[in-house]
């Protein structure tokens, strides 16, 4: 009887030639230390579940690419899980910095002098807050939650009790639908 080692690997060999059902049996031995590893890094089940099917579409396309001299099929594909889900951090914490820093950068712009550059900016603030108002809900509240609130996407997503990629999505649609909006009034950033 074969052990697991060589099951693994054989089971990745026949991937690497297109077969969905040596694919299929891979994925049942292997997803659930795919998605514990995931989610020992990420801390995030949804983000986990994110990467554990990236990881697996990249074993699919890169199954040729198991070389069984420099280890087991198991390892490989927890070194995939390992660096996809650092990515994945990486990639998370960046986008916060950058909405973060976007937001600050808003904050620093100082307000007009005179009276009438006042008026004209209490009347744009005006705009603002009803073009707000207009993206509608759910991405009206993450919007808010997210740049005037300064809450993290993680924040948000457990405050909303909401994955982590459906607040990221909330966030970014209001805001694209803030700036068509804001477009749309002849208010420039």
């Amino acid at each position: 009887m074969k052990d697991s080692v060589e099951i693994e690997s054989a089971l990745l060999g026949r991937v690497s030639r297109g077969d969905k059902r040596a694919f299929e049996d891979l994925y049942r031995r292997l997803s659930g230390n795919v998605l514990g590893l995931a989610f020992y890094i990420l801390n995030d089940r949804a983000a986990a579940e994110e990467v554990t099917q990236e990881v697996f579409v990249e074993i699919w396309r890169k199954a040729g690419d198991f070389d069984a001299g420099r280890g087991g099929a198991k390892s490989w594909v927890l070194r995939l899980t390992r660096s996809r889900a650092i990515d994945r951090l990486r990639s998370d914490r960046a986008s916060q910095a950058r909405d973060h820093r976007d937001f600050e950068l808003n904050l620093a712009n100082p307000g007009p002098a005179s009276p009438a550059d006042n008026a004209e900016a209490a009347a744009e603030r005006a705009e603002i807050r009803q073009a707000i108002d207009d993206i509608g809900e759910p991405n009206r509240t993450a919007v808010i939650l997210s740049y005037y609130q300064g809450l993290s996407h993680n924040e948000i997503a457990e405050l909303n009790q909401i994955p982590l990629g459906t607040a990221k999505t909330r966030v970014r649609n209001g805001m694209k639908r803030l700036a068509s909006l804001l477009s749309e009034r002849g208010i420039t950033q």
